[in-house]
């Protein structure tokens, strides 16, 4: 009788957890390219050794593809360098 006690309350207590995991809202990214000529923006790029899509998108919080079109407008400028790269990955490092 015991055991099936211990059971349901450890059954109700992992439910709760649930529960409460499925409530935090996921953060949705961002479409829109952040300014490009900001010197906060152009500071924190400088400090990533490797610059992907990835890690800029998840540094920022906006969208891959808009990731993509940020760092190809900054290798335009001249501010970032393409070091490698196929047609899936881009990969960049900032000029020094």
């Amino acid at each position: 009788m015991e055991r099936m006690q211990m059971r349901k309350s450890e059954e109700e207590k992992k439910k709760k957890e649930k529960e409460k995991a499925a409530l935090k809202e996921k953060k949705l990214a961002g479409i829109l390219i952040p300014d490009i000529r900001s010197g906060k923006m152009l500071e924190e790029l400088k400090k990533m050794r490797v610059l992907t899509p990835y890690t800029v998108a998840s540094r920022f919080n906006i969208r891959i593809s808009a990731a993509k079109d940020l760092l190809e407008n900054l290798e335009n400028d001249g501010l970032i360098q393409l070091v490698s790269g196929n047609h899936n990955i881009k990969i960049y490092k900032t000029m020094d």
